[in-house]
């Protein structure tokens, strides 16, 4: 049932235009937009970066094992996911999920957005 970080990391990486970076003490998952994950080197979690609709739905889809980091983070979307309680299946969706976020904006959508302000 336990996840491991060697396994994240291959999940992560297996995910397009994903790659790992170095972010403050920690392995970093990014698109080229930004980060999506986090693997914190005392911790045996993952750290998820959503939004807050997709945090509150993985977290009612496993509670106890995905939770909203404590704080402003989590205020904001970001969620952590216990390894040791999580099978792979549900840290690939909620990796999935959170790359998804990350990716660029399609052309169409960015200029939707600037006419928006104008």
């Amino acid at each position: 049932m336990a996840v491991t970080k060697a396994q994240v990391r291959k999940l992560a990486l297996a995910l397009e235009g994903a790659s790992e970076v170095v972010h403050v003490d920690r392995p970093a998952f990014r698109t080229v937009r930004k980060i999506f994950a986090t693997l914190p080197p005392k911790e045996e979690h993952v750290n998820l970066m959503f939004d807050p609709a997709t945090q509150d739905f993985f977290c009612e889809q496993a509670p106890g094992v995905i939770a909203p980091i404590p704080g402003g983070w989590g205020r904001m979307g970001m969620a952590y996911c216990d390894l040791k309680r999580a099978d792979e299946a549900l840290v690939h969706s909620a990796l999935k999920a959170a790359h998804a976020l990350a990716l660029p904006k399609p052309k169409a959508a960015r200029k939707k957005a600037v006419k928006r302000k104008g």
